[in-house]
């Protein structure tokens, strides 16, 4: 079965620093892929090419066959890759359902009622059912990261990009958001992490990715890679990271 992610030989330039090295990388249906590093090792870069919320200057990204490109396809192609932030990118003055009704009506051309009732059964399964009516200021830090999994979940996309989500929370909030993202992870829906939760990452993840500057340096089960990580930097980091 061909992957739903595909990646070839992926470059990336900012200026005349290169952020990603011709990365390859192939993520199959229903899997979780957790990617890790060091800051600045091109993590979060590698997942916003997939969705061309940075271009890249060089290899293909394909999700479900289909290239992601600048052009009229991209639209299409976005509408099947939801994403979620560090921060919320929440709509300020709408309440949270109707943050999670919005794409359904814009980009799916549901009915306001039927993408009412899609956002409330949303928030019920990230627990936040008797909070719909109230305005994203109402709510703590971890609330509003659930509404934006709630509102990328709304779309019914084929995979899911998680960029840091709980980077800028406090650390009372990040339980109940790794324990949404834990819960999705059991329904089959590919995920694509980036996180510096290593007891998360080893919970979830199928696979977990070691980057350091911009290169994939290892990755394999959670179990090998946290127990016996085969290369010295994956070592070296995650006796680094494991000691805090």
């Amino acid at each position: 079965m061909a992957a739903l992610i595909e990646i070839r030989k992926l470059h990336k330039f900012y200026g005349k620093f290169e952020a990603l090295h011709g990365i390859d990388l192939d993520v199959s249906a229903g899997e979780v892929v957790v990617v890790v590093g060091p800051s600045g090792s091109g993590k979060s870069t590698l997942i916003r090419c997939i969705n061309l919320l940075e271009d890249y200057q060089s290899g293909e990204v394909l999700v479900n066959g289909e290239k992601v490109v600048r052009g009229p396809g991209l639209g299409k192609v976005r509408a099947e890759v939801g994403m979620v932030f560090q921060s919320f990118n929440l709509f300020p003055h709408m309440t949270a359902l109707a943050n999670v009704a919005l794409g359904p009506m814009r980009v799916r051309h549901l009915s306001r009622p039927e993408a009412d009732a899609r956002a409330q059964k949303l928030l019920d399964k990230v627990g936040l059912a008797s909070h719909a009516h109230k305005l994203p200021g109402q709510l703590s830090g971890g609330q509003q990261q659930r509404v934006a999994i709630a509102r990328a979940l709304a779309m019914e996309p084929k995979v899911l990009l998680f960029d840091e989500p709980t980077s800028a929370l406090d650390p009372e909030m990040v339980g109940e958001v790794l324990d949404v993202m834990q819960n999705l992870a059991k329904t089959g829906v590919t995920m694509v992490i980036v996180t510096h939760e290593m007891g998360f990452a080893s919970r979830v993840a199928d696979r977990v990715i070691f980057m350091e500057d911009g290169r994939i340096v290892e990755q394999a089960a959670p179990q090998q890679f946290f127990n016996a990580p085969r290369e010295e930097r994956t070592q070296a980091f995650l006796k680094a990271i494991l000691q805090h």
